[in-house]
């Protein structure tokens, strides 16, 4: 009776969990988004939705592959399936807090495959390094396509930026949230200081931490791979960026934006999903604003066009609902069996 009531936690919670998050973010909307949202809906022409999520899933499958070059010089040889449905469980525990995806996905391998959490942890930090880099260097490259759009850029930030946040704080300049949070980072700080002096146990531990996860970044150098991990990178790039570029293809207004928009938009939307959890409300607000600068001048003036922020709302949600229903079925996989699975 036990056995079967924990088994039925294990696949009920991944479930509740992924409704939950549908509901939530709906919830998160108000009205206007909520309107302009099922109007996209009704507009949108969902067979380039769909290849935009098969698109998304390959490049997933790919970091799932791509990750296994980093575990095998560490002496793991890791399944596949266990490689993809730890990634795609983190990207789900990643909409519920933000960057938990990373720590998640290291101890799911590290159930399913036996690899140490810090081994299998520094190798997810190694793999953020390269990603941080090709990103960079993407970024370098969209910059060059829109030096003559700079000042519309600017222009248009600096609008959006004036609409925003609460003007008292503005004027003091520091909220007082802000101020609660330093305080306790700098009380964190000490009390973690204090415990490393004081404490050998918790020094070794610390040391052998690190040690792990040395290794497991300097995996990168050390996998016999490497021809094939640099291959699987920029794929995983490449399909990010069609990802977007496709979703362009969905709506009727956002389908003549030029290339030069398309990565404009693209690392604006990475820019929100990084700096708000899921990219709620922030990522489509962002991809319109800069890529309604490639579109004609939306009607009444404003900042946004309609069309372009609808198109972002598709993406997001497409994406979204992809992560939810993919990431957790795999974390049900992982909650209904603890050993490792065959290639």
């Amino acid at each position: 009776m036990r056995k079967a009531l924990i088994s039925g936690l294990r696949m009920a919670i991944p479930i509740a969990l992924g409704i939950w998050l549908v509901l939530y973010f709906y919830r998160q909307l108000d009205e206007g988004q909520r309107a302009e949202l099922f109007t996209a809906f009704r507009e949108a022409n969902w067979w380039w939705l769909g290849l935009s999520i098969v698109l998304s899933l390959a490049s997933h499958i790919s970091r799932a592959w791509r990750w296994r070059y980093l575990l095998s010089p560490l002496g793991h040889r890791v399944s596949f399936w266990n490689a993809f449905n730890a990634v795609m469980s983190g990207y789900f525990m990643n909409l519920l807090i933000q960057r938990a995806g990373e720590v998640s996905r290291a101890v799911m391998l590290g159930r399913m495959e036996q690899v140490p959490f810090e081994k299998g942890f520094g190798t997810i930090l190694g793999e953020r390094a390269v990603d941080m880099g090709m990103l960079l260097g993407i970024a370098a490259l969209t910059v060059l396509l829109q030096l003559d759009k700079l000042d519309l850029f600017q222009d248009r930030i600096a609008a959006f930026r004036a609409g925003q946040g609460d003007p008292a704080e503005a004027a003091t300049g520091w909220p007082w949230w802000s101020i609660v949070v330093i305080i306790v980072i700098l009380m964190a700080i000490i009390t973690g200081v204090y415990l490393l002096l004081t404490r050998p146990a918790l020094r070794g531990r610390l040391k052998q931490t690190v040690r792990g996860f040395y290794e497991g970044v300097a995996a990168i150098f050390r996998t016999p791979h490497k021809t094939a991990f640099l291959f699987h990178t920029v794929l995983i790039w490449v399909l990010y960026i069609a990802m977007f570029w496709v979703g362009f293809l969905a709506l009727p207004g956002t389908q003549a934006v030029p290339f030069a928009g398309v990565m404009a938009g693209f690392i604006a939307g990475s820019v929100g999903i990084v700096l708000v959890q899921g990219g709620i409300g922030v990522y489509p607000a962002f991809v319109a604003l800069i890529v309604s600068v490639y579109m004609p001048a939306p009607e009444g003036a404003g900042l946004l066009r309609p069309d372009a922020l609808a198109m972002g709302w598709l993406i997001w949600v497409a994406q979204t609902l992809m992560t939810i229903v993919v990431g957790g079925l795999s974390l049900l996989l992982i909650s209904r069996s603890g050993k490792p699975q065959a290639v």
